[in-house]
């Protein structure tokens, strides 16, 4: 059996690298190494992926997030209500723009921002709402999205871990996630569903006029060359990585596929087990990506089955260790721990098991086992 990984990228390259060498080189040969052709046209192909009538390509899912809340036109003082239980990328825009973040606790099921808590948290400051479909799962966004009409709030979805997923709505239908809200946010960082080989993101709207300031902002506030009509900042995805993103793009369903597969054949081995509680899908099967298969150890041994899975090689991970209202950086900004008795009993249950498109059932079965025999 080949070695474990957590994310297994070189593997997922060989298997494409011709169509990738191929595109890379075409950029390097023609020489458009920043908004170059493949750039505009991976955004027409990521438009029509998800449904979307704006893509905006930018540097990374942290100045993705940045711009969609500078596009907002939003006050020092201003509250923008999220989640506490997230990649630090999340509330960090937030302070660096001036704003107040309110972070809500999480469903315990899910792990995603509980929309029952999110009414009492608004006030006359309140003027944003950013839900985080985490671990590959969107959010409860239809009644988000009620809330925020009824509260005429603006809705930025954090969908760095879910491109790919659909929300299913009361009515049946099924929207794919980062199209739901007013705007959307991803990441292409190399280990996300949709990875490319360095940094990259990309901003999601269905509004005209929102897609034509962000435009401006990610490119200095330009909209004509010299003539800067924004306060804007450097956040441009690059040709190369375009160029990588466009031919993985064509195969993210079947990566997405891959990781459903993989999940279900994890739940499967860890049925009966008492003490491991296998991601809850809120859902249709096509509702979860996967971007990290989470387990909930139930017995206050989810540090011992770490030291267990280290000690047979097997990569892991904890996500997240803190809440926001723990962390140095932010700490200041809260009031009571008391407020998040969800957040502070799952970050002492929660670990991720190696998950991605080239897992084997050999390896899923050894990670199993071995997972299983700590119990018995």
């Amino acid at each position: 059996m080949k070695k474990i990984n957590m994310v297994d990228l070189n593997g997922q390259y060989r298997k494409i690298r011709w169509q990738v060498n191929r595109e890379m080189k075409k950029v390097i040969n023609t020489s458009s190494f920043i908004n170059g052709p493949i750039v505009k046209e991976f955004q027409s192909n990521l438009e029509k992926y998800i449904d979307v009538r704006h893509v905006i390509p930018c540097a990374n899912g942290t100045d993705a997030l940045q711009i969609a809340l500078m596009a907002l036109n939003l006050e020092k003082g201003d509250e923008v209500i999220t989640t506490n239980f997230s990649f630090a990328s999340t509330i960090e825009v937030i302070l660096l723009l001036g704003l107040k973040p309110v972070v809500i606790d999480i469903d315990p099921r899910t792990f995603n921002i509980n929309p029952n808590l999110i009414q009492d948290k608004i006030t006359d400051k309140t003027k944003a709402i950013i839900p985080v479909h985490l671990f590959g799962q969107s959010c409860r966004m239809e009644e988000i999205i009620e809330i925020a009409n009824k509260n005429n709030l603006q809705v930025i979805e954090d969908n760095a871990q879910a491109l790919g997923s659909k929300f299913k709505f009361s009515n049946s239908q099924k929207q794919m996630s980062g199209t739901i809200g007013d705007i959307a946010t991803t990441s292409f960082f190399p280990s996300k569903n949709l990875g490319c080989y360095g940094d990259g993101g990309a901003i999601f709207t269905n509004s005209d006029n929102l897609a034509y300031k962000m435009r401006g902002i990610v490119n200095h506030g330009m909209y004509e060359r010299y003539y800067h009509d924004e306060v804007g900042v450097n956040s441009r995805l690059d040709s190369i990585q375009a160029a990588i993103l466009n031919v993985k793009l064509k195969y993210l369903d079947k990566y997405n596929s891959n990781r459903q597969e993989a999940a279900s054949l994890y739940n499967t081995s860890f049925e009966g087990i008492d003490e491991i509680e296998v991601p809850f899908v809120e859902s249709d099967f096509d509702s979860h990506v996967y971007h990290q298969y989470t387990l909930k150890i139930n017995n206050g041994k989810r540090d011992e089955l770490a030291n267990h899975l280290q000690k047979n090689n097997i990569p892991f991970g904890i996500y997240y260790p803190l809440g926001f209202h723990e962390q140095k950086a932010y700490k200041q900004e809260f009031v009571s721990e008391n407020d998040f008795p969800v957040t502070n009993k799952i970050k002492e249950q929660v670990i991720s098991l190696p998950m991605h498109t080239e897992l084997s059932k050999k390896q899923i079965k050894f990670i199993s086992n071995t997972i299983i025999g700590f119990f018995e």
